[in-house]
């Protein structure tokens, strides 16, 4: 299976972060190390904001809520 761009970049990137490691004493390689991670520690936004979430919450769970209310409603 061929590659698409965005993993041939991010290919790119490793092999270039880890060229700079090789033959590097060991304190360049931890901080090296070190960057990389944080780099990695960015919080991703969510793919749906909280607006959206509480309406879709909202449209399943109170109509299951109003049904609930109906049916035992109908009995008195």
């Amino acid at each position: 299976m061929a590659q698409t761009p965005q993993q041939r970049r991010a290919n790119a990137a490793y092999a270039a972060r880890e060229q700079k490691k090789m033959g590097a004493p060991t304190d360049i390689r931890e901080s090296l190390n070190n960057a990389s991670q944080k780099a990695k520690q960015k919080t991703e936004k969510a793919p749906i904001s909280k607006g959206w979430l509480y309406l879709m919450l909202f449209v399943v769970c109170g109509g299951l809520i109003f049904e609930l209310l109906r049916l035992i409603f109908s009995y008195f």
